[in-house]
């Protein structure tokens, strides 16, 4: 009876779904309050290295409840701002300072960033100064190595090149 005067206000849901929510309510216990599901670490992570004005309203709200809940993960996402912003700019200027603080951040991973980048800080300069990148020479790498993950080791270079050309000419028609 229920199931239908709600199926009657525009509710898709199956019954099942319905008499398992009034279920308590027939023992006399309260409805539990619908809980969201936390976000995986992988989700945050995208949040934060993607650009704010692309984050959706969902996203962008969840982060700022979880920003203000875990102030190591607030100043993680400030230290990745930084870097991106530097990235758009095409600026290494504030790089050694930014090292300074990754570095004094009491954070392991983020000193033990720091401290591969200064490595090869040249490069890294490089990188963030120049225009030019090795994105397309990437995607050919990742596009081989798939086909001979496919083929699971059995292909010859014949095969893999003709499936890598193939694959090539996909992506320029369907990008």
């Amino acid at each position: 009876m229920l199931h239908q005067e709600i199926v009657a206000k525009g509710y898709c849901g199956h019954y099942q779904r319905v008499k398992m929510s009034i279920a308590p309510l027939r023992r006399g216990l309260p409805i539990d309050t619908p809980c969201e599901r936390p976000p995986s670490p992988r989700q945050v992570a995208r949040w934060i290295t993607t650009t704010p004005s692309r984050r959706g309203l969902h996203a962008t709200e969840v982060l700022r409840r979880l920003l203000e809940q875990c102030p190591e993960l607030n100043h993680t996402h400030d230290l990745v701002r930084q870097f991106a912003a530097m990235l758009d700019a095409h600026d290494a200027a504030p790089l050694p300072d930014w090292l300074e603080h990754l570095a004094a951040s009491r954070l392991p991973a983020l000193a033990s960033l720091a401290k591969a980048i200064r490595e090869d800080q040249r490069a890294v300069v490089e990188g963030i100064t120049t225009p030019f990148n090795s994105g397309v020479n990437e995607g050919r790498i990742t596009d081989l190595k798939l086909q001979k993950r496919i083929m699971a080791g059995r292909a010859g270079v014949p095969l893999l090149r003709h499936r890598v050309i193939l694959m090539a000419g996909l992506r320029r028609h369907h990008p």
